[in-house]
């Protein structure tokens, strides 16, 4: 698979994606044709020519009327016929497929159907072969760090299945040629059968035949007009105007009655009426552009109608042409606000690039920079991708710019690294002597420190920037097997020690049920020992079941605090008997126990803080036997050397408390 960078790849979809956009955008408007007021004018001057004819003409009177039977519009009994042009299948899913089955099912379809059948299968077959290619590729790219290499330097192998669809589609490409030049020829030949069918109907007007026959041909060249497939855009308004005409001149030949031409101008103003009501559903419809290009086919078959009853000709067609202003506006905006879109999306891109080419151009002399300013760079690849396009004309250009500014950066970096190699060879010397350390301690069952060493030592290795690469997996897996030993060891033995948290349990049950039921008595001396020896004897006891744990600590620290109270204690000694307890229900929770660890340095801080106050203190009162009002600043500082005293004997007791415990543990 050929490697791809992983902004290039959204950079590609980008493309694909505005190319589309183009291709339905090329035509802005709806440019609204004129024939229909010519054609309603022609309906006029038939209307002239009707009533100057005679009405005792009764050959031609006996002639329309069999005209008029032959062509009428009654229903054909039955059921009405399904229209299957009208039956819109969904599109086919293919993100379940795989990448070999999506190359084969896009041959199958370029080598078996027609290109213009098969554009939106071929979009989206590529589409959801390049997401996949990319997700491969990016997954490979992870398990490649994963595995100890370095992302930056991960090389990917041929793409098989890319080269296959690359051919595919090129031949597609092809065979949409061929075929738009095919369609280029019908549309030839369908403009040189409408010009003959034109002067056909031109004959007509000639005929001394009988005027249900001549109006019987004229209806089978109408037919025969409307069967004829499409012919090219710059000759549809000439062919147009060039048919009507003539129809108009065969109407006013025939002179048809007025009654079949009412019913003929009456199925065209219901056709029209439809035409308006679907063109008016189009507002409602949440994609502008679908909207716009079905607005197209629609005034391809107002085309196709004929005039409509004069009377109602102006009113329809202002309904048809207001409903076309409001879907060419609802057009006109949706691409607007697109390119106010891309214009954001410009200055946010442009912004991106000024801060790469900051950072490409930036001094950078060690492996953290490094680490810190490639972290930096990926984190601005991944804004990119999460930016829409910006406007056509720049969207390559600033693509290009934020590229070079990547690749100035990685190139450095690659540099940089390769004349370092002597450091690495250097970190591969720390490394292989951590992982000595580590294998030392492997076998260790001092769990507690040995577990600390360990965590220190995973610290060290992770500080140490990188070894040569033939030897970074095997450095590295030795490290880790000494550590998984270890831990392995450890999780094994704590693992045997689950079987006596139940009889922990009870233990502790018994002990709080003890504290409920304790009377100090009246010798409160004796009583405050007997609770310290309730403390003792729950500090000494083991874990209990996890789901039990806090419910059995609060239920102890209650029953604790509430004996303290009955106790007539001094505040200094109820503060050192609560401590002990919290210290006590620390060590059976490893996160609470760091805490207390933690809280031993406060202590420690605090009680040199307040030994340096004393001090202070002291000095200060030799100088208020010199002032005014000494008697009294004298007293106040005594008492603030004696409180700092008094708190000192407590922080004092507390670390006490903290060291005992983890000598205990």
């Amino acid at each position: 698979m050929t490697t791809k960078d992983p902004v290039n790849s959204v950079h590609d979809e980008q493309f694909d994606a505005e190319d589309k956009a183009s291709e339905i955008k090329g035509d802005e408007s709806v440019v609204i044709s004129s024939e229909e007021s010519e054609a309603d004018t022609a309906l006029i001057e038939m209307e002239a020519v009707e009533e100057s004819v005679a009405d005792d003409n009764s050959e031609e009177e006996e002639a329309e009327a069999e005209t008029h039977d032959e062509i009428s519009d009654e229903p054909v009994s039955g059921e009405e016929p399904v229209n299957y042009d009208e039956i819109t299948l969904p599109p086919v899913d293919y993100s379940g497929s795989s990448r070999k089955e999506l190359v084969e099912t896009l041959k199958l379809i370029v080598d078996n159907r027609p290109p213009a059948e098969i554009t939106d299968d071929v979009n989206r077959i590529k589409e959801v072969f390049y997401k996949k290619t990319k997700a491969e590729f990016n997954e490979k790219r992870l398990n490649f760090a994963k595995e100890g290499g370095n992302i930056e330097e991960f090389r990917s192998e041929p793409d098989e299945l890319e080269n296959q669809i690359k051919v595919i589609l090129e031949n597609y490409r092809s065979r949409k040629t061929d075929y738009n030049k095919i369609q280029e020829s019908e549309k030839q030949e369908n403009l040189r059968k409408k010009h003959e069918i034109i002067d056909k109907i031109k004959e007509l007007v000639n005929r001394e035949e009988a005027i249900n026959k001549t109006f019987q041909e004229f209806r089978n060249l109408q037919n025969e007009w409307h069967s004829t497939g499409i012919v090219p855009q710059g000759a549809l308004k000439d062919l147009w105007e060039s048919y009507h005409h003539s129809v108009e001149i065969f109407y006013d030949y025939i002179k048809i009655n007025r009654e079949l031409r009412d019913l003929d101008l009456k199925k065209n103003q219901e056709l029209k009426i439809a035409l308006c009501e679907k063109a008016e559903e189009l507002l409602m419809e949440h994609n502008a552009v679908n909207a716009f290009k079905l607005l197209q086919d629609y005034h391809n078959q107002w085309r196709e109608i004929g005039p409509v009853p004069h009377e109602s000709k102006n009113d329809i067609w202002e309904r048809f042409r207001e409903a076309t202003a409001k879907v060419n506006k609802r057009h006109h905006e949706f691409f607007e606000k697109q390119k106010d879109e891309q214009k954001r999306n410009l200055d946010a891109k442009t912004a991106l690039c000024e801060k790469v080419e900051e950072i490409a151009a930036g001094e950078i002399l060690t492996f953290a920079d490094f680490r810190e300013k490639s972290d930096a760079i990926l984190e601005c690849q991944k804004l990119w991708r999460t930016l829409g396009f910006a406007p056509k004309k720049h969207n390559n250009k600033i693509y290009l710019r934020f590229r070079e500014a990547c690749d100035k950066f990685f190139e450095k970096k690659r540099s940089f690294f390769a004349e370092n190699k002597e450091v690495q060879v250097k970190n591969l010397q720390l490394k292989t002597e951590l992982c000595m350390k580590a294998e030392a301690l492997q076998e260790s069952t001092d769990w507690k420190e040995t577990s600390e060493m360990l965590i220190r030592l995973q610290k060290e290795w992770k500080e140490i920037g990188p070894v040569p690469k033939k030897y970074s997996e095997k450095i590295w897996k030795r490290f880790r097997k000494a550590c998984d030993t270890f831990f392995t060891h450890k999780s094994e033995y704590f693992a045997g020690r689950d079987t006596s948290y139940e009889d922990n349990l009870n233990t502790k049950l018994a002990l709080i049920a003890e504290l409920e039921a304790f009377d100090p008595g009246e010798d409160l001396k004796e009583g405050f020992e007997r609770l310290k020896d309730i403390q003792k004897r729950w500090a000494e006891t083991g874990y209990v079941p996890i789901n039990k744990k806090d419910e059995v600590a609060r239920s102890y620290k209650e029953a604790l605090n509430k004996q303290f109270d009955k106790l007539k204690l001094d505040d200094q000694d109820k503060n050192i008997l609560k401590y002990r307890s919290k210290v006590d229900n620390a060590m059976s929770n490893p996160r609470a126990a760091r805490k207390v660890r933690n809280e031993r340095e406060k202590f420690f801080t605090k009680i040199k803080q307040l030994e340096s106050d004393i001090v202070l203190w002291e000095n200060n009162i030799g100088f208020f036997a010199k002032s005014k009002n000494a008697d009294t600043m004298i007293k106040e500082v005594e008492e603030k050397i004696a409180d700092a005293k008094k708190n000192i004997k407590i922080l004092e007791e507390k670390v006490k408390l903290i060291d005992s415990s983890m000598y205990e543990e």
